[in-house]
């Protein structure tokens, strides 16, 4: 996909460091601040994990209220969000990015505007699958918009917005106007008013230097269709918001980059001290005479242990993203904190990708790998340590 040689040589820094027998053994976490959500989910074939994550969040947000816990409807908000980027798609005249993927604010926008509705009035699961797949909605989509945009006809019509409504509603059903929840008939609009979710209490971050500190600016990634403004922070603030959040019970919305290999598929993120790896010799002989093959099997094995990182800078994270190296691949929710068997510090971050994997749904993303690959958060603006929020202006 991208960086392969490097991502290859990132692996070989967990291969050398000395660990000891323990270490060896792999990982052992211990949380230190561990906040409610509910139970991880499965996007399965799709790219809606902004939502999955979106919703996440703002589930722990009612847990964190005392509203109790809930089951919203992922599909409900993707359904609105295909019908708005369809509108700004064609006012553009196709120069925009129409796919699968989005933001946290898709999220917010859509409660905003729309509301929302429960797990169990709109599943999305409308065309003879029992998991979300959603290849082919995207492209029956994508090529009528297409259609629409080279206009063959000189003008649009009336009916072009019915006939995309036609095609998502296929697949995802039909939004609802009413239902009954817990014996009580809401439209999505008064649900979501009493829930109490408010979207403006909510705010973007990011760290980056080609805009200035403690300004908003939209980040400038293909997925950001809305053009969302992000708060600037410098890298060492952000981590502060990290914290301050965890430990004063606010969950985090968090968009990454998990293209890179120390994101493994076993629930581990880390960024391995390649430099470390170049200057340690004691181990060197293990990997002579093997075929690349036979150093990626072993390398994967010892991704799972321990091992010496990288220090992060606030340039390295500029020039990973000015060289398409750090990407938007993922929407997650970090959840809590916690240490390995050596002390070092740990994000606990629940992914949309099943129950199917060693900590059964979370991830353990170490601090630098957050501190590096991190993109932007979203989070209760309550959140903020009290010197961050003053220099942004928020109130």
């Amino acid at each position: 996909m991208k960086k392969t040689i490097i991502a290859a040589s990132l692996l070989l820094a967990c291969a050398f460091p000395q660990v000891n027998a323990q270490d060896a053994e792999g990982y052992k976490f211990t949380p230190v601040k561990e906040l409610k959500i509910t139970p991880v989910k499965n996007q399965n074939r799709t790219g809606t994990c902004w939502c999955f994550s979106g919703l996440g969040f703002i589930e722990a947000e009612l847990l964190r209220m005392g509203k109790g816990e809930y089951d919203l409807s992922e599909m409900y908000i993707v359904s609105k969000n295909y019908k708005d980027k369809a509108d700004k798609y064609v006012r553009l005249h196709g120069i925009l990015n129409f796919a699968q993927g989005g933001s946290f604010d898709d999220v917010l926008a859509a409660i905003r505007d729309y509301g929302v509705v429960p797990e169990s009035e709109m599943t999305g699961l409308q065309y003879g699958e029992n998991m979300h797949v959603h290849g082919e909605m995207e492209q029956a989509a994508a090529g009528y918009l297409k259609a629409i945009v080279e206009n063959p006809n000189n003008k649009l019509s009336t009916a072009w917005k019915k006939g995309f409504d036609g095609i998502i509603d296929a697949y995802l059903g039909e939004a609802p106007e009413k239902f009954t929840y817990n014996g009580k008939e809401y439209t999505p609009q008064s649900f979501a008013k009493e829930l109490g979710i408010d979207a403006d209490n909510y705010i973007s971050l990011t760290s980056y230097t080609h805009h200035p500190f403690y300004t908003a600016f939209p980040i400038e990634v293909q997925d950001n269709w809305r053009w969302t403004n992000s708060y600037n922070l410098p890298i060492d603030e952000l981590m502060q918001v990290f914290d301050n959040a965890i430990n004063n019970g606010y969950t985090i919305a968090w968009a990454s980059d998990v293209s890179e290999k120390g994101f493994t598929r076993n629930g581990i993120a880390v960024m391995p001290d390649i430099e470390s790896m170049e200057r340690s010799g004691s181990d060197q002989d293990r990997w002579l005479g093997l075929s690349q093959s036979e150093k990626n099997k072993e390398i994967q094995k010892m991704l799972e242990s321990p091992c010496q990182e990288i220090t992060v800078t606030q340039e390295m994270r500029q020039q990973a993203y000015d060289n398409y190296e750090t990407t938007d691949d993922h929407g997650m929710l970090i959840y809590g904190i916690a240490k390995d068997q050596t002390g070092k510090k740990f994000y606990m971050v629940k992914n949309s990708w099943g129950t199917d994997s060693k900590y059964k749904g979370t991830w353990y993303a170490s601090e630098t790998f957050v501190k590096y690959k991190t993109m932007t958060i979203v989070v209760n603006k309550n959140a903020l340590p009290a010197a961050i929020k003053a220099k942004l202006g928020i109130k």
